[in-house]
């Protein structure tokens, strides 16, 4: 009995020292930290109220410093209260929150490796969803294609949540701000999350358009050249107000 006793105080001990350990990695939240994160709750809830993504799909991403605060897992975005703050650094070790992070957390913080985006927005947008299912890149339809760096690739299909899935994504991100994801949705980043989140509500209003445009009998939509496209690039450099 006495050796039970022992047995089962060296479990506890053992439960104690391990729950120790991950409150140890964890930090209180910054003054930076919950204004970002309040910025990324309304983004998400906007996601839904504009009909990009339905329920729980798609995710949200925000990066303070080196703490990449993420949208958690399963969590109704309405739900989502001050206190849910969640956040990893870089590696993917969770520093802020004890809600689980978004499933699709290798995605985001491969954007984050690799470029200088400071948010990123992820989707299950309906139109652009469906464009990623017929081609492997989106018609160059509407010069708008230009503030996203060029024609939009499609990334091969992977399962979501996984490295290949993330490395998909990359290829197609190359030199873009924004891709599909074939059977999927859509990715997006930014300088912030205003930013991020415009581009995917134009890459989704640029899908369909050209759904709308290819669905008439007949008649098949005129497209924009190369070049056409590189004189917008050009143009939008000195787009917007100055100062």
């Amino acid at each position: 009995m006495a050796e039970q006793r022992g047995d089962e105080r060296g479990t506890r001990d053992a439960h104690e020292g391990a729950r120790g350990t991950e409150e140890s990695r964890l930090r209180r939240a910054r003054p930076e930290d919950a204004h970002a994160w309040e910025d990324l709750v309304a983004t998400a809830r906007r996601t839904v109220s504009d009909g990009l993504v339905v329920g729980t799909s798609g995710n949200v991403s925000v990066r303070v410093g080196d703490t990449v605060l993420v949208t958690p897992s399963g969590v109704p975005y309405d739900r989502l209260a001050p206190d849910d703050v969640t956040g990893v650094d870089l590696d993917g070790r969770q520093v802020l929150g004890t809600l689980v992070p978004t499933s699709e957390l290798p995605m985001h913080l491969a954007v984050y490796r690799t470029t200088g985006a400071l948010a990123v927005v992820h989707t299950h947008a309906v139109h652009a969803t469906a464009v990623s299912t017929l081609v492997s890149e989106l018609p160059l339809i509407h010069y708008m294609a230009a503030a996203l760096g060029g024609p939009v690739r499609v990334a091969p299909y992977a399962a979501y949540g996984t490295d290949e899935l993330a490395e998909n994504m990359l290829r197609a991100l190359a030199d873009r701000s924004g891709c599909l994801l074939r059977n999927h949705g859509t990715v997006t980043h930014g300088a912030t999350l205003a930013q991020a989140y415009d581009r995917t509500a134009q890459l989704e209003w640029m899908c369909r358009l050209w759904l709308t445009a290819s669905s008439v009998p007949g008649l098949a939509p005129s497209l924009l050249s190369p070049e056409q496209l590189t004189e917008v690039e050009e143009r939008l450099r000195g787009y917007g107000q100055r100062g």
